[in-house]
């Protein structure tokens, strides 16, 4: 099992909002993956780096382009990327280009700060799966583990799905 470093990009979404009362709306906050790991009471090496502060709704092809730009420049070759729900297929069909490093994108469907909240197991998943996965771009949410372009976002299940093919 490789033990090289993980490198874990943070971009926003819901995985790091918090509701504020006084404004009576989610706002994306400082992230959580750091309290989640130490939580976890992860050994293994990793670093965590925030990309962005943004609702995956709101982020463009420029956005996307930065994340991109930052994973190639990573000298890792293992990496984890929260992202919001909404367009994480979106972005993981921008960095399949990138060879020669495992890319996990993981996040929530509702905040970490939540007891309910799934965010503690997906990055669970994700940290896992960039352990042992080989090269490529994968989701990781919902109990499973998905190749980039083969999965979509069921609104209406409020889970991933697998593509059906045709």
């Amino acid at each position: 099992m490789p033990n090289d470093p993980i490198l874990l990009l943070t971009t926003g979404g819901t995985i790091d909002k918090q509701y504020f009362d006084a404004l009576s709306q989610y706002q994306i906050t400082d992230t959580t993956v750091t309290k989640l790991l130490a939580i976890a009471r992860v050994t293994h090496p990793h670093q965590v780096e925030e990309v962005l502060r943004k609702d995956s709704l709101e982020l463009t092809d420029d956005d996307r382009t930065q994340i991109v730009e930052h994973v190639r420049r990573a000298r890792f070759s293992r990496i984890v990327i929260t992202h919001g729900t909404d367009t994480m297929t979106r972005t993981a069909r921008a960095l399949s280009d990138i060879a020669d490093k495992t890319i996990v994108l993981t996040g929530a469907l509702a905040p970490a700060r939540f007891s309910e909240s799934d965010a503690a197991f997906n990055v669970g998943m994700a940290f896992a799966t960039a352990q042992t996965a080989l090269p490529g771009v994968y989701i990781a949410i919902n109990g499973s583990v998905f190749t980039a372009g083969q999965v979509k976002k069921d609104r209406e299940r409020g889970s991933f799905v697998r593509k059906r093919n045709g």
